[in-house]
């Protein structure tokens, strides 16, 4: 395992040799530092951190001020990652100008190496013009949870045939506007495999897309069983850490209950002679 940071050199490099790559949602210090230790290629601090840190229904109420927050967190802690820092909701749909100040300020406050945002041919010249200022951009289309609303719901997409010409023509658009990876999310996954067999470097990284895109992305609090509740059919649990963390806390719980925590070996000695002169 290589102790190098990546880069976006690095990225293309392992798509071209057809090298799967690893990306990780995460959030802050302590998981930026265990994810680091794994190995992990990439990590996405998403505006998910609205659903899953701060208890928001939907990424919609994330703020600019918010995302920086959680992205300097997880700069902390990250060592060899590629960090991309999730544009929250409205940051970059109203305005080119504002769209340029606050994916500049995520590059500058925080030290991170990219902006995702979502959309396709629209935020194309978006993209080129934040691509031609040195602003590295991971495009997402497919499922795109700013846009929930309009899409009415949590839903596959590209399952007509207009539906899937439009996310391949949206791909090549942001490849062609300088983007060097793509999150694909709730795509069939022979659909995704298409897009990625008709771009050229543009990287993509599927979430619920099949196994046929260069890299793949979970949420770690979803990976690791953090929550209970339904999980999205795409989400692979690797551990159980509700349990673990509901049991563990109960432990303490009975332990404090019957004075049998803190034991003599967690605790601090003074020499009697001292206790003896106090009044």
């Amino acid at each position: 395992m290589s102790n190098k940071p990546k880069t976006i050199t690095t990225i293309k490099q392992m798509k071209e040799q057809g090298e799967p790559i690893t990306m990780i949602t995460a959030y802050d210090v302590a998981m930026a530092r265990n994810v680091n230790e794994a190995g992990i290629d990439m990590i996405l601090v998403g505006d998910s951190v609205g659903n899953v840190m701060l208890g928001y229904e939907s990424t919609l109420p994330v703020t600019m001020d918010e995302m920086i927050h959680h992205t300097k967190a997880v700069m902390r802690g990250n060592s060899t990652a590629l960090v991309v820092a999730d544009m929250p909701f409205m940051s970059y749909q109203a305005d080119m100008a504002e769209a340029m100040h606050n994916a500049g300020r995520f590059l500058k406050e925080t030290g991170c190496t990219a902006v995702k945002l979502e959309g396709g041919q629209e935020v194309a010249p978006l993209i080129k013009k934040l691509t031609t200022a040195g602003i590295p951009v991971v495009a997402h289309i497919g499922l795109t949870p700013q846009s929930v609303n309009q899409l009415g719901g949590f839903k596959v997409q590209g399952k007509d045939m207009e539906a899937a010409q439009q996310l391949i023509d949206d791909a090549k658009a942001l490849e062609e506007a300088g983007a060097f990876a793509c999150v694909l999310e709730c795509v069939p996954a022979a659909l995704a495999t298409k897009v990625t067999q008709s771009l050229k470097t543009m990287v993509t990284i599927g979430i619920g897309a099949g196994n046929g895109c260069d890299g793949q992305v979970l949420v770690c609090n979803d990976l690791l069983g953090v929550s209970t509740g339904l999980s999205p059919k795409f989400v692979k649990k690797y551990a159980n850490l509700h349990d673990i963390t509901v049991n563990a806390v109960k432990d303490y719980i009975a332990d404090v209950k019957s004075r049998e925590f803190p034991a003599e070996e967690h605790t601090f000695k003074i020499d009697d002679s001292v206790l003896d002169k106090l009044y």
